[in-house]
């Protein structure tokens, strides 16, 4: 397997990169399971871009730079967003069905969610995701230069210091693309690239309740950061405040905008003679239109101070046709489980959402290692500082996938050298397969336990404990038997969950998405957690 840029993962960053690349690249897509069965697929709210006159550059900025609680990069954040409306733009050239409204300037609707100071989110009703995946998947699939393997798994980068490691440490090493399992025939391939493009998204699944699909652990991080690269703000997990609260609902997301349009937080019967109550305002003047973090906190708190399972987000005082026009997708999957939204509230809680660190990047998405890229919710641009503000992720996969796509193409062709078959020769067939499942819930589980939305230093140097002895068993396992698709995703998750204790730990304050009992104060200069792996040191 040999081309000219390999992409791990198949969200909207990959996809994008992809389709900016074909025209003059030979171009292959690894993808986990299904082509949409990525996190970009769920999206539900939209895309924040400036796009109506009575919007600006400036509010949209000053927006995320307060939503990120003086953590985002600023120049990062103007390159953006001021490349948000040509990324829409191509979207809308590709065909993605956003919802009209004939009296706006562009022929669009815009919405707004929490933290947005104007309405700036262009949707498809609520399920932006699906329309911009399926519309753009059919591109890909349609495209001649391009090659897909679904269900295929990345292993490990390969880089100039594992072909020659008599040379490691001389100079600094390359990365010439990756070793991946066929999911069906347990096969590992040798895909040679001279870039490689990590879009493989975040890490939610290192938490025991997550919004995040199955896929989504971390494995672009993991494996960027054994081949050498830098991670930052590992500690900022964004913790989405609405998540359907049921037990035949898996991880099934309420979008923000329901509270955009007018959705209220109130608490439900088992608060006794508090029920029924607006809880919000007494947490931050902005009520239901804080940013998440603030949300989920408050939410957080009343739940373990009255001992809630969850809380009610009602928007049943809107008109059904208004709920059942805007809200499809949310109206048709609470009436299966029994819930009319026009009529009644909704159960949530917070459930881990979106990793805001990442492989540090710049803005075209390069890493510390030459060949390598990383695009969208895997990379660190800088964008999200200590608190990623509504509907900014998937514009930054669409602006970030273009600059990478060309300064790929802005660079001549060159050769990757001969690449080595994976060696299996020295191991066996896995024996206990418990061992694999049971990690799995014992890492989640205390990662949810003490590393979740409030945390202590204890906690956390409990989790760092376990980790430790976690990571042992786990390396020991992945030496002596054969790679299985649960094994890999084990061994990633595991070393994301070390590199977010690790961050939190660094982190002697509190900002954005880590609040610390222990200091509960914001520190008065904002400066990134920026991790550097031994071997680069």
């Amino acid at each position: 397997m040999k081309f000219d840029v390999a992409i791990v993962g198949s969200g909207l960053a990959g996809l994008s990169v992809a389709l900016h690349l074909a025209e003059t690249r030979t171009v292959a897509i690894i993808s986990k399971r299904a082509l949409l069965d990525g996190a970009s697929n769920w999206a539900q709210g939209g895309i924040a871009a400036v796009l109506d006159s009575g919007d600006s550059h400036t509010q949209h900025i000053d927006d995320t730079l307060i939503a990120g609680a003086g953590l985002c990069d600023e120049g990062a954040t103007r390159y953006i967003v001021e490349h948000g409306r040509e990324a829409i733009e191509w979207l809308i050239e590709q065909g993605v069905p956003f919802t009209k409204d004939e009296s706006a300037e562009l022929g669009f609707h815009l919405t707004r969610e929490g933290g947005h100071s104007q309405r700036r989110i262009i949707h498809a009703a609520d399920a932006t995701g699906n329309a911009v995946q399926t519309t753009l998947e059919q591109k890909v699939r349609a495209h001649p230069n391009i090659t897909l393997f679904e269900h295929h798994c990345a292993i490990d980068l390969i880089t100039s210091d594992k072909l020659d490691p008599y040379k490691k440490g001389s100079a600094q090493p390359k990365c010439y693309g990756l070793y991946v399992q066929d999911e069906h025939t347990g096969q590992v391939h040798t895909c040679a690239a001279e870039h490689t493009v990590m879009c493989t998204g975040g890490a939610g699944k290192v938490y025991l309740y997550t919004t995040n699909p199955d896929t989504a652990s971390g494995d672009g991080i993991a494996m960027a950061w054994r081949a050498g690269c830098r991670v930052a703000n590992m500690e900022f997990i964004q913790f989405h405040p609405t998540c359907l609260y049921h037990p035949y609902a898996k991880s099934f997301l309420i979008t923000e905008a329901i509270r955009g349009e007018g959705g209220l937080l109130k608490l439900p019967p088992e608060a006794g003679t508090a029920a029924g109550q607006r809880f919000m305002l007494a947490h931050d003047e902005r009520a239901e239109l804080a940013p998440r973090d603030v949300v989920a906190r408050a939410i957080d708190f009343e739940i373990k101070k009255r001992g809630l399972d969850y809380v009610h987000l009602d928007i049943s005082h809107k008109s059904p046709e208004f709920l059942i026009e805007h809200f499809p997708t949310i109206y048709a999957r609470c009436m299966e489980l029994g819930i009319d939204i026009t009529k009644e509230p909704i159960p949530v809680v917070p459930a881990a959402h979106y990793t805001c660190g990442g492989v540090v990047t710049d803005m075209h998405g390069r890493t510390d290692l030459p060949g390598l890229y990383a695009v969208g919710e895997t990379a660190c641009t800088g964008l999200h500082g200590a608190n990623r503000l509504a509907s900014n992720s998937l514009l930054e996969c669409v602006v970030i996938g273009r600059a990478c796509a060309l300064d790929i193409t802005a660079k001549e062709k060159g050769e990757v050298p001969y690449l080595p078959d994976w060696d299996e020769s020295r191991v066996g067939d896995a024996d206990e397969e418990v061992v694999i499942s049971h990690n799995w819930d014992e890492l989640r589980r205390f990662m949810w336990n003490y590393v979740g939305i409030v945390r202590t230093s204890k906690r956390l140097e409990r989790a760092q404990h376990r980790i430790a002895l976690l990571k042992e068993e786990i390396d020991e396992y992945y030496q002596n038997f054969r790679v299985t698709h649960d094994l890999l995703e084990l061994r990633n998750l595991v070393e994301v969950a070390s590199l977010i204790v690790n961050s939190a730990l660094l982190r002697r304050e509190s900002r954005g998405l880590h609040f610390s009992r222990d200091y509960p104060e914001t520190l008065a200069k904002a400066l990134p957690t920026i991790l550097t792996p031994p071997r680069r040191k």
